[in-house]
């Protein structure tokens, strides 16, 4: 039986289905789609693949036209979203063969609706960490470079987890008096002020970033209670750094962070530790530090001894317009 390609119209029912695959992202629910496709001048795709009445997979995807180039994405650029991409759904009791036929099949329909409704010159998808085979795009002619992030298993109890930082994330967090900071979970005003805070690093060091605040107050408005989630560390009233999470029932996210480095307080080795614990309460088991990919950062983000996960930055194009593969560049 082939597949069939639609596009959701409903997000009640894409968020249902969203919530029934193992490979979704916080980015995947309908709600973050929205404000995507609001903030990137793009048009949105939300294709559903079904066999019979059974859906399959979902494939988010958004148009954009620069000039006369058109250009498929997911997820768009420009916005720092970690993942998106495919998610599959029903996989798990089908035995291989049956699983990749279905999966290759959808990927086809997929890319199928992609020319049809699209008709783009360049395709650009990065997935999940979750998404662990890409050759459905390999052989349907997509360049594919591995992507690399850090995990950590915070199900661990908290002691066991601790003593496995290195020895400087745990005397920062000692040897730093309680009293000389104080840590909150912000509402929508405080996720502005981290975003602000993160786009005057950038500017300092010349390196463009285009996340607008409101993007992210968005983001926490409108997605589910507790999906988004602010962290402001501040000494003595004054913001000395803030963390950005987004999460679902397994996995929390660490997207935006800035901290003030000619302040004393360790904020981020601070801040870190408490989203662990945080997220450990309510029953989440895993930490994604949400990139593994810049050396200088990495330096950074290994000394909480954490796994490398893969993901898959994917594309497609014809040599007219590789130059957009430009509007890629600064995620890698």
């Amino acid at each position: 039986m082939s597949i069939d390609v639609s596009l959701a119209d409903d997000a009640d029912e894409w968020n249902e289905l969203v919530d029934r695959s193992q490979q979704r992202t916080p980015f995947h629910w309908f709600e973050a789609l929205d404000v995507f496709t609001d903030y990137s001048n793009t048009t949105l795709y939300p294709f559903v693949g079904y066999k019979g009445q059974e859906a399959v997979g979902l494939f988010p995807v958004f148009s954009l036209s620069r000039g006369p180039i058109q250009a498929a994405f997911s997820p768009p650029p420009d916005l720092k979203i970690s993942y998106l991409g495919p998610t599959l759904l029903n996989q798990g009791k089908a035995k291989q063969r049956k699983a990749e036929k279905r999966h290759c099949r959808f990927n086809e329909a997929v890319f199928e609706e992609i020319e049809h409704e699209i008709d783009p010159q360049y395709v650009h998808v990065r997935t999940g960490t979750e998404y662990t085979d890409p050759r459905p795009f390999i052989w349907s002619n997509f360049d594919i470079t591995p992507r690399y992030t850090y995990e950590i298993d915070i199900s661990r109890s908290p002691d066991e987890l601790f003593m496995t930082f290195s020895s400087d994330v745990r005397r920062n967090v000692r040897r730093t008096n309680e009293d000389s900071y104080e840590l909150l979970e912000g509402k929508a005003d405080d996720i502005e002020e981290i975003i602000t805070n993160v786009h005057d690093r950038h500017a300092e060091q010349g390196v463009t970033y285009d996340v607008p605040p409101s993007f992210a107050s968005d983001l926490y408005r409108k997605l589910p209670e507790g999906t988004v989630r602010g962290y402001v560390c501040r000494s003595d009233g004054v913001f000395v750094g803030g963390l950005i999470t987004l999460e679902d029932d397994e996995t929390i996210y660490r997207w935006q962070s800035i901290n003030d480095r000619d302040h004393d307080v360790p904020a981020t080795d601070i801040l870190d530790w408490h989203v662990i614990q945080d997220a450990r309460n309510r029953g989440i088991e895993r930490y994604d530090l949400v990139g593994a990919n810049n050396r200088r950062i990495c330096k950074y983000k290994s000394k909480f001894n954490p796994d490398v996960r893969s993901y898959f930055s994917l594309e497609r194009s014809s040599k007219t317009t590789n130059v957009l593969k430009s509007l890629y560049d600064r995620f890698r």
